[in-house]
């Protein structure tokens, strides 16, 4: 594993590649920042650091999963990349970056989002959804994750965080508060059977801990998104020919996972999968919390 040498007064890259498809977008995000942001590493929470090896400004560190999934994952990456930069700039593994970034960024103490929303707003949505069991289900995990946490829903201080892309910065250790509290709010909420969507306890902890949370376009960072580029295109803001390598890049990406074998491989391995790591996680957290939540680098 490469090491990392502190230089506070720039910034960092990080994501979480876990599986073989976001293993193989990650290559393409890191030959975008060896292009675009040659003075910049990015660091690579996986498992299988290997994998990583010929890119020279990956830093890889072999991970396993905490988690009943991996979505949660990246706050590990993120406060090792802490430990290089007071700025660490968070991108799924599946973002490509389109042209060169500058050299200096600026973004104030706390988490700035490329995108977030009120969360009281995006809440209603639930109560529009009636007889979704499902989605009901998901609105009584959240209440709870938030009564956990002693957060008032209603809050205007509690954001829905686009977690696609968003930036940490060091706040006087407040930081650290927030990536703990996170940590607990996502095992607690992974009991509790919702192991998707990280933005629930992203929120609640930042608001916890009184880590502010900031939006900002970000310019300077021209990147792809498959889902937000449809969307532009769809208002007239972009033109598939804009991105067209972009898009046939994922889709090659996106066809060989979709192979016959290998969707009959995801029926069956996937749910054996999670029961296994939902069993895992739930005798962990009543026994010996502080191994899914702790930071061990």
């Amino acid at each position: 594993m490469n090491t990392l040498k502190p230089n506070k007064n720039n910034y960092c890259f990080c994501t979480a590649a876990f599986g073989n498809q976001y293993r193989t977008t990650a290559k393409l995000l890191a030959t975008d920042l060896e292009k675009f942001a040659t003075s910049f590493p990015l660091v690579i929470f996986t498992d299988k650091p290997q994998d990583f090896q010929n890119y020279p400004n990956v830093i890889a560190v072999k991970h396993w999963c905490r988690g009943v999934k991996a979505y949660h994952e990246r706050r590990f990456a993120i406060q090792y990349g802490l430990s290089y930069s007071d700025t660490v700039i968070y991108l799924d593994a599946d973002i490509r970056i389109c042209a060169p970034i500058p050299e200096r960024l600026e973004f104030l103490p706390g988490l700035t989002a490329r995108s977030c929303t009120s969360m009281a707003k995006h809440l209603k949505k639930f109560a529009r959804k009636g007889s979704n069991i499902k989605a009901q289900r998901k609105k009584e995990i959240i209440e709870k994750m938030a009564s956990k946490a002693g957060v008032d829903l209603d809050s205007p201080e509690l954001k829905f965080i686009n977690e696609f892309l968003f930036v940490i910065k060091a706040d006087r250790g407040r930081e650290l508060e927030f990536l703990h509290m996170w940590g607990k709010l996502a095992i607690y909420a992974d009991t509790l059977g919702l192991h998707n969507n990280p933005t629930y306890a992203m929120a609640l902890a930042a608001v916890k801990t009184n880590f502010p949370v900031f939006r900002s376009k970000m310019s300077g960072v021209d990147f792809f998104d498959d889902q937000i580029e449809k969307e532009r295109i769809c208002q007239g803001q972009s033109d598939f020919n804009a991105k067209a390598e972009y898009f046939r890049a994922q889709y090659e990406v996106e066809q060989k996972e979709r192979r016959l074998l290998k969707r009959l491989m995801r029926k069956v391995y996937r749910p054996l999968t999670v029961f296994y790591n939902l069993t895992r996680v739930r005798l962990t957290a009543a026994f010996n919390p502080s191994m899914l939540t702790d930071y061990q680098y």
